[in-house]
């Protein structure tokens, strides 16, 4: 990971093309059967409605002050097109408070996924730590076992 001086430390950006139609991407961002495929435990209590929150677990890092349990709350959503989260750490001694926001456009015959996540504290090693883990995880592993999941639906 470069960090050139124009990087923005607080923020990760992930633009992916699927060859799914958008309809088919937001499944799989929304549905809790599918969400359990390609996420953390828990994720099949996530709900579509602003204001429902649930919990994921995960393993623990502590290099980045990461308890292993995200309390997740739906922030915003727009159909289709965009769903917004905040991720907070449930152990409240972690510094750990994010936006996750999904945007969902077509492009072609298939989609483009825009993942933001952002709220981390470039001041903070533990949460420049963190930024590092997550960034290649969503580039890597969550991008390609969210495809995995829309492949089989």
């Amino acid at each position: 990971m470069s960090n050139a001086p124009d990087e923005d430390l607080t923020v990760i950006r992930v633009d992916q093309y699927f060859p799914h139609p958008p309809a088919k991407v937001w499944r799989a961002l929304t549905e809790p059967e599918l969400l359990v495929q390609w996420q953390m435990q828990g994720a099949e209590a996530f709900r579509l409605e602003v204001g429902h929150r649930y919990t994921m677990t995960s393993v623990p890092r502590p290099n980045s002050n990461f308890s292993g349990t995200v309390d997740v709350e739906v922030l915003a959503f727009e159909p289709q097109r965009m769903l917004s989260l905040r991720w907070t750490d449930s152990d409240p001694a972690n510094s750990a408070d994010w936006t996750v926001t999904w945007k969902v456009e077509q492009e072609g015959r298939g989609t483009r996924l825009f993942l933001v996540h952002e709220g981390f504290d470039p001041d903070d090693p533990a949460q420049l730590m963190a930024r590092t883990i997550m960034d290649g995880g969503w580039r890597t592993h969550v991008m390609r076992a969210l495809g995995h999941t829309m492949e089989r639906i």
